[in-house]
């Protein structure tokens, strides 16, 4: 799907495009939210340092 004003980018960690309802950033696990893994763009989260992810539960 094309990216659009009203389509969030999403990265490959991301659990659900940014601003999905029951979501929220959370730290990337691959760089610990440094957006760098050996000294180049972290490929999980695309050097942002942080996912999208689920939150709560129950």
């Amino acid at each position: 799907m094309p990216v659009t004003p009203s389509t969030p980018e999403t990265m490959p960690g991301d659990e659900a495009p940014p601003g999905t309802p029951g979501t929220g950033e959370n730290l990337c696990p691959t760089c610990s939210g440094s957006g760098k893994v050996e000294g180049k763009e972290c490929p999980t989260c695309g050097g942002t340092g942080e996912v999208t992810s689920g939150i709560g539960g129950g």
